[in-house]
């Protein structure tokens, strides 16, 4: 598919007429509305929208700042949408001129979060991660919790917490255990996790299938899950991540829809163990993803190179196990895919794996690290490689800023 819009048709081009991803945008003094991302571009739907070249229902919906009008006219509009999209902006479209001037550069925007964010859950669905975290607590034996190859585990996290790439994160203050009992301090071992986030479009009432599930997914973002491991350590046990989660979790300003990934499913992992029923994959579930993380500073250090495609547990099958106890999911629900981590070393998705605890610092162009420092840039980026075009994410990135100064200490 080649467009008429210039970078569009560039091998490396993350934003081809393939993809057609959807985000919101602004310019200095304008109200942030949505846009789609093509070649170096973005095309404003809001303009086209108010001049009445674009109508996809009797009010407008593009003039908002988050995309969840959209999504609740259901899987019809989104198809409908596309085709519309395509037709815009493929080669010798007959309205090329129309739509000219709506196109702004991306160099000229700011990025805003695409959705407005109704809930969070991240799960803990990489068997590779979940084997690697498991040998370093518990040893090889007892690596995998006895449900782990059983059921999707995951947790609720805080809707409040999620920020858009290019958002600075503070290093946080937590309850830690120290030799003569707990302190409050600042997270030492404060952590990125490599995730895949999947946007539900299509709201829930009650049990759904796996393919119910599928089809609610509007699209899906890169996620960081940021993590302060030491808070993490002292506080999980009963109930699981609490606070070391609750500081930020950054995702890519694009979403790229489930329709223009269709073409790079894959099918889950041979299961060890039967699944029960309402789990089976009924079709590919996972995605043909290429994801990578790099520190920036002082140079570019390569940390993380994986595959999505790696998960043993997938977003469908997530969505499903998630509303088994009847629980509604909205549209603006964000499902953390959970830390993807490979089967090599290179493949570890978090600093966790990859200095094993702590215990194997290893070298970027910034010095050793075993655990994020102050000043420290993560970048996650992503794509899934078609024949001459890919379908790209954009980045993920966040800065980690330095604790402030104790926070309860109150001046005189």
């Amino acid at each position: 598919m080649r467009s008429w819009v210039p970078g569009a048709n560039e091998p490396g081009c993350d934003f081809p007429l393939n993809n057609l991803p959807y985000g919101v945008f602004s310019r200095a003094g304008e109200a942030p509305r949505c846009g789609v991302a093509i070649g170096d571009y973005v095309l404003d739907l809001a303009g086209l929208e108010a001049d009445g070249h674009l109508k996809v229902a009797d009010a407008p919906v593009f003039d908002a700042p988050y995309w969840n009008e959209f999504m609740e006219m259901g899987a019809e509009a989104w198809a409908l949408l596309r085709k519309e999209l395509v037709a815009l902006l493929q080669e010798g479209s007959e309205h090329r001129a129309s739509a000219t001037e709506y196109i702004i550069l991306l160099s000229e925007v700011v990025l805003h979060l695409p959705v407005l964010v109704s809930e969070f859950t991240d799960f803990y669905a990489s068997r590779h991660h979940a084997t690697n975290v498991g040998t370093m607590f518990r040893g090889t034996e007892n690596a995998l919790q006895p449900n782990w190859l059983h059921i999707p585990i995951g947790y609720n996290g805080r809707a409040s917490s999620v920020v858009v790439s290019g958002t600075n994160v503070r290093r946080p203050w937590g309850q830690l255990r120290g030799e003569d009992g707990p302190q409050f301090g600042p997270s030492a071992r404060f952590d990125y996790e490599l995730e895949l986030g999947a946007i539900v479009g299509s709201p829930t009432e009650g049990p759904v299938t796996v393919a119910e599930a599928d089809a609610a997914i509007f699209g899906y973002v890169l996620l960081n899950d940021w993590s302060a491991r030491d808070i993490q350590a002292w506080e999980y046990q009963p109930l699981g991540p609490f606070q070391a989660k609750a500081t930020a979790t950054t995702i890519s300003p694009w979403i790229v829809t489930a329709e223009a990934l269709a073409g790079f499913r894959k099918s889950v992992p041979e299961r060890e163990v039967t699944v029960l029923p309402y789990l089976e994959e009924p079709h590919a579930t996972l995605i043909d993803i290429e994801l990578e993380v790099d520190l920036e500073r002082d140079g570019v250090t390569a940390l993380t190179r994986t595959n999505y495609a790696e998960m043993y547990w997938s977003s469908a099958q997530q969505l499903a196990h998630h509303t088994t106890s009847g629980c509604a999911m909205t549209p603006g629900d964000v499902l953390g895919s959970g830390t993807v981590s490979g089967p090599t070393r290179e493949a570890r998705g978090s600093m966790l794996e990859l200095s094993w605890g702590g215990k194997e610092p290893f070298e970027t162009h910034a010095g050793p690290r075993s655990f994020i420092e102050d000043g420290d840039t993560i970048v996650l980026r992503g794509h899934a490689q078609g024949d001459g075009f890919r379908i790209g994410f954009g980045e993920c990135r966040g800065t980690l800023l330095p604790a402030l100064d104790d926070p309860y200490v109150r001046p005189k």
